[in-house]
């Protein structure tokens, strides 16, 4: 997909890139994708050379220069202080910058900012002053190149090395691997330094090139989804822009449908014995093994019975008071209780305690490589659960009414089909015959 796609810049909304690893690069490419016009700036300095990336520069001094700016036409405006020592471009006053960026916001123009100085290398670690992020930034790319992994620690490879051995440990000289781009980008003095509270935390793994890359970048994603809102693996250097980033890795929720009353079966299914614990337990067990982030279980009926065999696990419990109108209202309640930047959500059901981790895994690893509205599993040319939903979906989701479930939905969106073998997973359970099938299915005995 291309970077705009996948970093998600809604108009209007203001950018600050950090690190190195092909941070110029980032932000001129991000800006020929958005619509015109687009400002860049920054908060320390950019090389003079830089001029030549935009199809206009000007040098602000004042509050003045800003509202003097024409908006009407269609470019890339670069917007510095003057030239300072070694032909560099000083950054904007602060007050400046402030005042632009109102005025951005006020004609509806995206404000890139270049946040702290690079040297254009693989790996950077910020200096005590790095880097220099405005507090009411929407969101912050932070730059990493793959191709210093395997390079010994040095200047050639990591702009301020002594700071990079600080955060890592690592001596200099020595080889930079995994773990230490990980303990470098999941740190406070690190990648995650000067972000500021409320803004939106992206990680963009650029130079994933060729399978032994991408697979270190897969690594590293997982080890940092936790730190970050995304985590982008790609290069800047595809061929095709619609191919620049390869793979967008977020935490997907998990919201566990659990209100039923269970008439048919007489009992509440939540509790029946599976493998020696009660349905709704292994139903938790498997979407915390496979990452899923945060985690609700809505409940309506036996609520008190279900609640309490759930205290030992890191689940939100969320009644739904009105569980007996049907599913829908279930699935709102779950939505409901996540939170505001949740990227996307997977619905599980109460009932299907051998749904597997992997199962799971594989439909969040799908969604990241291709970023469908909805993706889901399909068994024998049928539907199968669970199903995962992007944040895109989320509105026509809390419209749905009555005993419907996201089902509703999926004439609306474009659906990433993950196929699947294990038909069992197709099996739930209603009645007591129902149960029996199941554990026949997997050799277990009543």
């Amino acid at each position: 997909m291309d970077l705009s796609k996948a970093i998600a810049l809604d108009k209007a909304e203001t950018l600050a890139f950090v690190g190195d690893g092909g941070k110029t690069d980032a932000m001129f490419a991000l800006a020929r994708l958005l619509p015109s016009p687009v400002i860049i700036t920054t908060t320390t300095h950019l090389d003079g050379w830089q001029v030549s990336l935009a199809d206009e520069h000007r040098i602000i001094q004042s509050i003045d220069d800003v509202e003097g700016l024409d908006f009407t036409q269609e470019r890339i405006l670069l917007l510095t202080g003057p030239f300072g020592k070694n032909n560099h471009l000083m950054g904007l006053e602060e007050s400046t910058l402030d005042s632009l960026h109102t005025f951005c916001q006020r004609m509806g123009v995206p404000l890139l900012i270049d946040g702290d100085e690079a040297r254009h290398r693989s790996l950077k670690a910020p200096a005590d002053n790095e880097p220099v992020i405005p507090t009411w930034v929407d969101k912050v790319v932070v730059m990493a190149g793959l191709q210093g992994l395997g390079k010994p620690l040095h200047a050639d490879y990591v702009h301020r090395p002594e700071y990079f051995s600080l955060i890592t440990g690592l001596h200099f000289g020595e080889k930079i691997e995994v773990e230490h781009l990980i303990k470098l980008l999941k740190s406070d003095l690190g990648g995650l330094k000067g972000i500021p509270l409320g803004a939106q935390r992206i990680l963009f793994l650029n130079q994933a090139e060729g399978s032994f890359l991408s697979a270190k970048a897969g690594q590293i994603a997982r080890a940092l989804v936790d730190h970050y809102d995304k985590v982008l693996i790609g290069s800047l250097h595809a061929a095709n822009p619609n191919e620049v980033v390869s793979c967008v890795h977020v935490r997907t929720a998990g919201v566990i449908l659990a209100a039923g009353g269970s008439e048919r079966l007489g009992t509440p299914k939540q509790l029946l014995d599976w493998q020696g614990k009660p349905f709704i337990q292994n139903v938790v067990q498997n979407a915390l093994e496979a990452g899923l982030e945060p985690l609700a279980a809505v409940t309506g009926a036996d609520n008190e019975m279900i609640s309490a065999s759930l205290s030992t696990f890191p689940v939100k419990i969320v009644h739904n008071p009105d569980w007996k109108s049907g599913q829908a209202s279930s699935m709102q309640v779950g939505l409901g209780a996540l939170p505001k930047n949740c990227d996307s959500v997977m619905f599980l059901l109460c009932d299907q305690p051998q749904i597997s981790a992997d199962l799971i895994r594989q439909l969040v690893d799908r969604y990241a490589q291709n970023r469908l509205p909805i993706t889901a599993p399909l068994i024998r040319d049928q539907r199968g659960n669970p199903v995962l939903f992007s944040r895109e979906t989320f509105k026509a989701l809390m419209k749905v009414e009555g005993d419907q479930g996201g089902r509703a939905v999926f004439s609306q969106f474009n659906v990433d089909w993950l196929p699947w073998i294990d038909e069992r997973d197709l099996m739930d359970v209603d009645e007591m015959g129902d149960l029996e099938m199941l554990r026949s299915a997997y050799f277990l005995s009543n």
